[in-house]
């Protein structure tokens, strides 16, 4: 097989193909050049990421859905639902669709991704408002607004725990980031691999308008939207609610955080603002609390000013805004949501 010599120059590869000791002096090569503010094209980025994130994800196979039950509401209904992701992989999902909205009258659609918070018991159920914190009954309210909703369960949470039961809530978690690990991936790889094969069964619905997608997440969720912001250019407009911690901010702090948010390598070429950055120049909102634990302040100030930054450049500023909320914490406050639905209505209904 021949040689693709136009491949940019990663980590991974210079890993793979390099003796120990040229690997080193590349490696320090590298981060001279990035120290010197080498301009980096936005392809170059995305393959960079998708290199540290695991590398190239596999075609997907077919969805294979199996619906379980309907559940019935006062103006929509809750559709239980299972789909494969990879052969043998399969995602319980709730799919909450507006009364009214069918094939001939089809409706814009959000993917609302769960939070974590420690509540492994929880995933899907939460946003599509059959327990936990009302607060975060976002897919309730969404579908009230007249969008389809599918809320998901993530890796570890809800009926994605451990199978056999053998490891319980953050050690299963745990057991799954470090078999990615092993395997030259991280748990974001396989995250955002979930998260796109909701996408695509969003788009095989016929009560969606396919080219009218967004996605939410507070928490846990905003790092996913985020997260696969960059990978999915179906979704057209991202809310993300209280967490764009900086690794320089989690270093700083000696801040705990949950396994999706670190991305093995990344630093080579940047924080996760630059992470959040390839969503440009798609309509993009985040909701930040002054006194969020989880989102030091001013690391996050300054990552906006970073994120702004690249949407200026692709000269598609509009398309990008920040709230930060003085002292409030991680919540989702009524201002918060009601910048959330705004967005919404201007880039998915106008």
């Amino acid at each position: 097989m021949e040689k693709n010599h136009n491949r940019p120059l990663t980590r991974r590869s210079l890993l793979r193909a390099a003796p120990v000791g040229a690997v080193l002096g590349s490696s320090r090569a590298l981060n001279a050049q990035n120290k010197k503010d080498v301009v980096i094209s936005k392809k170059e980025m995305l393959h960079n990421l998708i290199d540290c994130l695991g590398g190239p994800w596999p075609e997907p196979c077919p969805l294979k859905v199996n619906q379980r039950e309907t559940i019935k509401k006062e103006g929509y209904r809750i559709e239980s639902v299972t789909y494969e992701v990879e052969p043998g992989d399969r995602v319980p999902a709730l799919i909450l669709i507006p009364d009214g909205t069918n094939e001939d009258n089809p409706s814009p659609a959000i993917a609302v991704w769960h939070q974590h918070g420690g509540e492994y018991h929880l995933g899907k159920t939460e946003p599509a408002g059959l327990a936990g914190s009302e607060m975060h009954h976002t897919g309730v309210a969404l579908v009230k607004e007249g969008y389809v909703v599918i809320c998901p369960d993530a890796l570890c949470f809800e009926e994605r725990q451990d199978p056999e039961n053998k490891l319980k809530g953050g050690s299963f978690e745990r057991f799954e980031f470090l078999r990615y690990v092993v395997e030259g991936k991280s748990m974001a790889w396989k995250n955002i691999l979930d998260m796109r094969r909701a996408i695509d069964y969003l788009v095989s619905r016929p009560e969606v308008k396919e080219e009218k997608i967004g996605c939410y997440g507070h928490s846990m969720g905003s790092t996913h939207t985020w997260l696969v912001g960059p990978h999915e250019p179906r979704i057209k407009a991202l809310v993300g609610n209280c967490c764009l911690p900086t690794y320089s901010a989690i270093h700083d702090t000696r801040l705990l955080h949950c396994f999706p948010n670190f991305v093995p390598g990344w630093l080579e070429y940047g924080d996760t603002p630059e992470i959040v950055s390839l969503i440009a120049p798609r309509a993009l909102h985040l909701n930040l609390g002054e006194n969020d634990a989880g989102s030091p302040i001013k690391h996050a100030e300054e990552g906006i000013k970073r994120i702004t930054k690249a949407y200026q450049k692709l000269n598609a500023e509009d398309q990008f805004s920040a709230f930060i909320q003085k002292d409030t914490g991680h919540v989702l406050s009524p201002e918060m949501w009601h910048k959330t639905k705004a967005f919404y209505e201007k880039h998915l209904k106008s």
